[in-house]
Order: C-alpha cells, then sequence, then structure tokens
C-alpha cells in the first residue's frame, strides 16, 4: 500500500501487521500451564481489526487528499466500524467535517482522537490547524508547538509552518518569522514555506531576503497565480518596471479570473 502524506495510517498498519505476527507465536506458562493462549488470540483479533482500519483509513486519507469528501466519509466510518478506538481516524474525520463546514462535529472528532492519543503529532497538528481556520489562531499555537515536541512524529516542519502561517493572520511577525524560518531549517523543499517567508519580508521591506525566498520558487510554466502575483509586487518594490510589467502580462494571461488578476486590475498591489 502506498503511503500518502497522511503518514499515520501506514504507521499504524506496518505497528498492526508487526504484532500481528509476534502475537502469534508468544506463550507463557504459570505453574506448568499455558496461561497466555487466551491473550494471544485476543491480541491477534485486536491487531487484524487495526489492520483492517488501517487499509480503510488509508483510502479515506487518499479520497480525502483528492477532494473526494464523500466517499472519504464513507471510508473513515467503516474504519471506525471496524475499530472504534482508532484515533487516527477520528482525526482524519475531523478534517474532512471541517472541510464540509461541520465545525461542531469537527471539534468533538479532534477531541474524542486527542482523548485516545494526547501524544499524536498528526493529531495534535491537525487540531492545530482546525483551530487556525476557525479563527481560534492564537489557541492553536499551543497545539503545534506540541506537535513538533512529539518524539515520534516524522513531519514536524508541518506543525512548524502551520504555526507561522497561523501567527501572520493575527499579526504576530516576529513569531511567524521564527516558525517559518525553522521550518525552513527542516525542510527547505517545501514551497508553501518559502513562499510565506518571501511574503512576510516583501512586507516587512526586506527585498533581499524576500528576492532569496522568492527564488527558490516554481518559476514558468510551473508558477501560480499566488507566485506570479509575489513577484509582481516584489518586482514593483525593487523599481523593476520591466520584470513587473511582463509578470503582468504573464497573470493576465494564464489566469485571468484568478483572485490576483483581479487585484491587479484594482491595483491593489498591498493586498
Amino acid at each position: 500500500m502506498k503511503c500518502s502524506a497522511y503518514a499515520a495510517p501506514c504507521a499504524v498498519l506496518a505497528a498492526a501487521l508487526a504484532a500481528l505476527a509476534s502475537g502469534c507465536t508468544t506463550t507463557t506458562e504459570v505453574d506448568g500451564r499455558p496461561v497466555a493462549a487466551a491473550k494471544t488470540a485476543a491480541a491477534a483479533t485486536e491487531a487484524d481489526a487495526r489492520k483492517r482500519a488501517a487499509i480503510r483509513l488509508q483510502l479515506a486519507a487518499t479520497y480525502y487528499q483528492k477532494g473526494q469528501f464523500t466517499i472519504a466519509l464513507e471510508e473513515v466510518q467503516r474504519a471506525l466500524q471496524i475499530d472504534p478506538e482508532y484515533a487516527d481516524a477520528y482525526s482524519l474525520l475531523g478534517l474532512i467535517n471541517m472541510d464540509l463546514g461541520k465545525r461542531g462535529e469537527a471539534d468533538a472528532n479532534f477531541q474524542r482522537a486527542l482523548r485516545l492519543d494526547g501524544d499524536n503529532g498528526e493529531i495534535l497538528n491537525n487540531y492545530g490547524w482546525f483551530l487556525c481556520q476557525s479563527g481560534r489562531e492564537r489557541e492553536s499555537i499551543d497545539y503545534f508547538r506540541r506537535a513538533v515536541a512529539s518524539r515520534v512524529y516524522a513531519t514536524p516542519a508541518m506543525p512548524m509552518r502551520n504555526a507561522g502561517i497561523c501567527s501572520l493572520r493575527i499579526g504576530d511577525s516576529k513569531a511567524a518569522e521564527e516558525f517559518l524560518r525553522r521550518s525552513f531549517e527542516l525542510d527547505a523543499s517545501n514551497p508553501i514555506t518559502k513562499y510565506h517567508l518571501a511574503q512576510l519580508y516583501l512586507k516587512n521591506r526586506q527585498l533581499e531576503r524576500a528576492r532569496f525566498y522568492y527564488g527558490l520558487l516554481p518559476r514558468g510554466a510551473e508558477a501560480s497565480a499566488e507566485i506570479l502575483w509575489l513577484g509582481l509586487r516584489l518586482a514593483r518594490a525593487e523599481g523593476d518596471v520591466r520584470t513587473e510589467r511582463d509578470l503582468a502580462n504573464e497573470l493576465r494571461r494564464r489566469f485571468p479570473e484568478s483572485r490576483e488578476a483581479a487585484a491587479l486590475r484594482r491595483e491593489a498591489f498591498d493586498d
């Protein structure tokens, strides 16, 4: 099974398979009598349920990433029918309900997930993002910090980046810079981190730093409307009229209906 960015189900599946394999060969005796058989069988049954639920959850995660929320919801519900104590499933259910606009249900899903596995970095990060998307940015920062501190979380750059983005939303540029630069140190390949650093430094008129991070972003046909708009505003701040004009023409041609093209028509260069 191919793992996606939602890595927790794959890790759980591997753990379940390992537990299943080891559980079938363990026997303990007390006063010469084997007493572990029932426990071993129960453990094997539990591991098998987690294995089957993990497969369902991975399917749900794949559909979720494609934006097919209805199918993702069905798959995650099947996972929970198999294993009602599966924390990662409640976390993904929370993300789905968040994107469906069901904020109350999403919050309850995340709370259930955290009760089951409160040190899970993936769940902490997901709940932090939910809080940030729900106008509770200051609350979200603590969950991102806890996710980073999780010893078994494989991608600490993600909550660092999210903490930076949420700090920007509440106008805390100093904290945002610290979080985003740390995220960049942990994962220099992520374009979202580089984009927000370039945008932050442009806003603060630190044009040399803005140019550095902008220079690391995709160019040409791979550049999005957001990247073109950022480059246009950076060129304008630097007084590079030719580059500003070229990027404006490319933005109009490639993304005429985008929010960025609309801002260009209004000459809203500070948006």
